[in-house]
């Protein structure tokens, strides 16, 4: 994504005083997003994101002040699409089982495999460097665990709720990192079959 006739591009003194224009930040930064789904994180730096979004690099330092808050916005809004892909097409469902077959239906598609590629390389980096990442940790496996708990319906107990919900986010979440590896998706959605039907 470019973005091009950028209002900003001018010195950093010049904007130091200015306040900033958010809607701008959110369409540079699901720009970066875009980007670092592309080139993968260890490729996100100034100058070259800057030079792919048409931008300059004082520019992206405005709105972002360091690149460690770059990269916390860029897993933020990360975690923020997949959350709400997975929310939007969960909601829309009748029962755990539909639910969460329509989630993997979605993240199993071949046109989210680089999302979720970069999702994962994010999620490694992160229990490397927990303290950096907490942000992501907080939220990773909160978000979904109370959509599907929501899912269960009013008569199940918190207790067995979250027991399921965690085999769901886990089960999912490996079968994903099991077909993004080798690429077998007969085997892979053979398994994941099995266990949808589990639900039921």
């Amino acid at each position: 994504m470019t973005i091009t006739n950028d209002r900003d591009d001018q010195p950093e003194a010049a904007m130091a005083g200015r306040p900033v224009d958010h809607q701008r930040r959110a369409e540079l930064l699901d720009a970066v997003v875009d980007y670092t789904v592309e080139h993968g994180f260890s490729e996100v730096s100034w100058r070259p994101v800057a030079a792919a979004l048409g931008v300059s690099p004082t520019t992206l330092v405005h709105r972002f002040g360091t690149k460690e808050q770059m990269l916390q916005a860029v897993l933020g809004r990360l975690r923020e699409r997949i959350f709400q892909a997975t929310n939007e097409t969960a909601g829309h469902q009748p029962d755990l089982a539909t639910s969460v077959r329509a989630v993997w239906r979605r993240a199993s598609d071949p046109r989210q495999g680089a999302e979720f590629r970069l999702f994962f390389a994010v999620y490694g980096r992160a229990l490397q460097a927990p303290e950096q990442f907490s942000d992501f940790l907080d939220h990773v496996v909160t978000d979904w665990m109370n959509a599907l708990c929501a899912a269960q319906g009013p008569d199940v107990s918190t207790e067995s709720a979250v027991r399921t919900a965690t085999l769901v986010i886990a089960t999912v979440r490996g079968l994903l990192l099991d077909l993004l590896a080798t690429g077998d998706r007969a085997r892979v959605d053979d398994a994941a079959e099995a266990f949808l039907a589990s639900l039921a």
